[in-house]
């Protein structure tokens, strides 16, 4: 059975340390502590006097003081595997946490987890070819030189940079390491911190050129295991659930995110606000518990990129800037039909076309695959679609030989309506508006990614009411638009009523419209 030596790098709170050690250690683990040489001494002698007389946690050889981006990270961290490896024999895995992390799984599990398969836990991507990196220089971590803090001393970090790139003073990593990059919280097996530890002893040049890299810890374990271990027993991912924003800064999570962080397919989270004190103790609670089962829906991801896009200013990111093209062409008819349940907007599409007569499509510029004719491969991706929006509907006016063309649209593509309503041919738009229960939404959620069969109730309860907003926000939005040719049935309204705002919008006969508006089973789920 996994026996795990826990590498607990840490720099604040002395309790709330101690109670880690303690909650880990009382689950029949151990834990080697390196906390920062930066950190006030009276915390350090602190948390070694809780701890003294306590065989399952040890301690580093010595304190560094650690800096963001620097070597020091990577050494405090050889530093408490060196004392793991010599106090505790029987360790089986080495699992990296700070002291912002906590336990969203039981030990029990997290056992098992080890136990299923022979591997390591560790993000390594290509350094090179990965998107890995999304802000900041790159090349220049490796290539270059860096004896100065970025964030504590910038003007000479960009200065020596600078310098260096003057001079031509770049240099090569060792000829034999394909350099990799990924998170540094990993899970490692004991043969594979062995013979990482054993590979530094006898290569010099390994360390030399990894103490002056910049954020080596994104870097130097990662290609290390990648170089000694077959990638058959590497999973290119880690145990402890993290994310960060946009801007580059670690998502922090707080008491209403009990239930979110323990269906997430990890075994810790970081980072947990200090503040959280009930969602860290219910965490610590947790870790010690036994038979308990965890559904997986893993929508966490998912969840902070809706989040995120409803937060902006307009509630959407800025539009791209589409690539100009020539009209549709004036004496054109143009309808869109906009509705955020796409089965109901295709069922009146199919009636549009097969009792009034006009080409219709379902939707064009939502869906990656959908039935169109060939229009010389523009129509091929949704992509594509999207960028040459007015040449793909100009070839379907002209492949199909109409002057009326029909296709839905999903409401939240305002920034789109509102373009192809800037062109010289007729454009009209009808809104169908239904009705959205508790069960839809929850379907809504899990088609969009932001929720599975797996997610918890409180969850759910959360968030439909966030769904139900942004869909009427969507709906008033295009009301509010004030665009031209507008027109709008409604689940709850009558036949009659329905039937004559289609007839205005297809410019058809009112009887012809009340064809295509009677099933009962058009607004139907």
């Amino acid at each position: 059975m996994a026996k795990i030596a826990y590498i607990l790098l840490s720099h604040k709170d002395p309790e709330g340390i101690v109670a880690q050690a303690r909650r880990l250690t009382a689950a029949g683990d151990v834990v080697a502590i390196h906390f920062d040489g930066r950190s006030p001494q009276g915390d350090y002698q602190a948390i070694r006097s809780a701890l003294a007389d306590h065989p399952d946690v040890v301690f580093a050889a010595r304190r560094v003081k650690c800096g963001w981006g620097e070597w020091s990270l990577v050494e405090a961290t050889l530093l408490a595997l060196q004392a793991a490896i010599e106090a505790f024999p029987r360790a089986t895995h080495f699992y990296m946490l700070s002291g912002d992390c906590m336990p969203i799984k039981t030990a029990e599990y997290a056992h098992a987890v080890l136990d299923r398969d022979d591997v390591d836990w560790i993000e390594s991507f290509d350094f090179h070819n990965s998107d890995w990196i999304k802000t900041g220089i790159k090349e220049e971590r490796l290539i270059y030189r860096h004896f100065f803090n970025e964030r504590r001393q910038k003007d000479w970090f960009y200065r020596a940079l600078g310098w260096q790139r003057r001079l031509g003073l770049h240099r090569r990593p060792p000829a034999d390491l394909a350099i990799q990059i990924g998170s540094q919280w990993w899970c490692l097996r004991r043969r594979t911190v062995e013979a990482a530890l054993a590979f530094i002893a006898r290569r010099r040049d390994v360390l030399r050129f990894f103490r002056t890299t910049w954020i080596p810890d994104e870097t130097f374990f990662q290609t290390l295991v990648r170089h000694l271990v077959p990638e058959s027993e590497i999973r290119t991912r880690p145990l402890t659930f993290l994310m960060f924003t946009d801007y580059g800064m670690p998502v922090t999570f707080y008491n209403d995110h009990y239930d979110l962080l323990l269906s997430q397919d990890y075994l810790f989270a970081r980072k947990i606000s200090p503040a959280a004190t009930d969602l860290r103790r219910r965490l610590g609670a947790l870790y010690a518990e036994t038979g308990r089962s965890f559904p997986i829906s893993d929508e966490g991801r998912s969840l902070l990129r809706f989040v995120t896009a409803r937060g902006r200013v307009g509630r959407r990111f800025a539009s791209p800037a589409w690539d100009s093209e020539a009209g549709l062409g004036p004496g054109r008819s143009l309808l869109m039909v906009a509705c955020k349940k796409w089965h109901v907007a295709k069922r009146l599409a199919d009636r549009v076309r097969s009792l009034a007569d006009i080409p219709a499509v379902d939707y064009l510029f939502d869906e990656e695959v959908i039935d169109l004719p060939d229009l010389g491969g523009v129509q091929s991706t949704l992509e594509k679609r999207l960028r040459h929006r007015r040449a793909v509907l100009r070839l379907l006016f002209d492949t199909w030989r109409t002057d009326r063309l029909l296709f839905c649209v999903d409401p939240a593509a305002l920034d789109l309506i509102r373009d192809l309503h800037a062109e010289k041919a007729r454009v009209r738009l009808l809104q169908i508006d239904c009705d959205f229960t508790d069960a839809y939404l929850a379907g809504h959620a899990r088609r969009m990614g932001l929720a599975s069969e797996r997610t918890p109730v409180a969850t759910l309860d959360r968030l439909l009411p966030t769904l139900r907003h942004d869909i009427r926000f969507e709906s008033d939005r295009l009301y509010e638009a004030g665009f031209p040719g507008f027109a709008r049935i409604r689940q709850g309204a009558s036949l009659a009523e329905n039937s004559v705002a289609l007839a205005g919008f297809l410019d058809i006969p009112l009887e012809q419209a009340r064809e295509i508006a009677a099933p009962l089973h058009l607004f139907v789920d």
